[in-house]
């Protein structure tokens, strides 16, 4: 990306926090979800370039699975800046796993499972399960090979749980207790799933709830902003490494799942066993299937259309 086209879109985005900043106070009402990852980071540092001087909390949330080098960042950032607050979630990764139900291949098809197995036939979770005649909507639906954890043979307990559980109920808390009202965080539209056709701006009752000021840009220019500025990132991002997301280590909802666990096999091997001692339920159907991880001897399928037509 040609300088002029980023400075373009940080001009813009900056002009889009200002407004932001004068109709809702963020200075007063907002803090920011840092994950310490790439777009948060990204976002950390343009809210300054916006809003110089600004107090605006970045809380840290350490759920016990972040990589370790997050972690280890997140802190020592902490140190420097008095803005970054660290919460601890304190949640027992694996029984909540285990009462509330585990995450398997999106949020989407981990709630409408976990809802039919509930008893529900809404109109929602049966177009899923079912599908749509247009078949412009096929991807919306439940992929083919995933279609048996429907029936009653399927006893793996599923939900979308996982996030708020470990994340938003944590979080909800602190924003009660420091009157927080709006969330800001580096969600982007071309992250796809559920964040592909949201807006910068979420209400409830007519009030902003949540701004996400990154929607609408771009890796390359994330990546542009990063090198225009010469942000250090947590070093998952460069070699040997080279991840191009952190988060959750081994996060079932991941599509480059294999990825992931190959690096860490090579190169962080403790944190490894980690995720296969909390996710391994939902990793020994992954394998079992052929699905997100690979059988022996075979290839694995990371899209999101992984076997819809099977």
């Amino acid at each position: 990306m040609i300088d002029d086209d980023g400075l373009f879109w940080l001009n813009d985005r900056i002009e889009k926090i200002k407004q932001i900043n004068e109709q809702e106070n963020l200075e007063k009402n907002s803090y920011m979800s840092y994950s310490c990852g790439k777009d948060s980071t990204v976002l950390h540092f343009l809210l300054d370039l916006a809003l110089p001087n600004n107090n605006i909390p970045r809380v840290f949330i350490n759920t016990g699975i972040e990589y370790n080098a997050i972690r280890k960042k997140a802190f020592a950032d902490a140190k420097k800046d008095n803005r970054i607050v660290i919460i601890n979630s304190g949640v027992n990764i694996k029984k909540m796993l285990e009462e509330e139900g585990y995450p398997f291949k999106s949020k989407e098809h981990s709630l409408k499972v976990s809802q039919y197995k509930q008893g529900s036939r809404a109109d929602s979770v049966m177009k899923y399960k079912q599908g749509f005649e247009n078949i412009d909507y096929s991807r919306f639906q439940c992929p083919k090979k995933l279609l048996y954890q429907f029936g009653d043979d399927f006893k793996l307990k599923i939900s979308n749980k996982c996030c708020y559980k470990l994340k938003k109920d944590v979080v909800h808390l602190w924003e009660k207790e420091n009157k927080k009202t709006i969330a800001m965080t580096g969600m982007r539209n071309e992250e796809g799933g559920q964040r592909a056709n949201l807006g910068c701006l979420i209400t409830k009752n007519d009030k902003v709830v949540k701004f996400h000021p990154l929607m609408p840009l771009k890796e390359g220019w994330i990546d542009w902003f990063i090198g225009y500025f010469k942000i250090k990132l947590c070093e998952l991002y460069y070699p040997p490494f080279n991840f191009k997301r952190t988060g959750c280590k081994g996060c079932p909802f991941s599509l480059n799942l294999q990825e992931q666990l190959d690096v860490m096999e090579r190169l962080l091997p403790t944190e490894k066993r980690q995720c296969e001692f909390i996710w391994k339920p939902v990793y020994e159907e992954y394998r079992r299937i052929g699905y997100r991880l690979r059988k022996k001897g075979q290839l694995v399928q990371t899209t999101i259309f992984d076997f819809m037509e099977e």
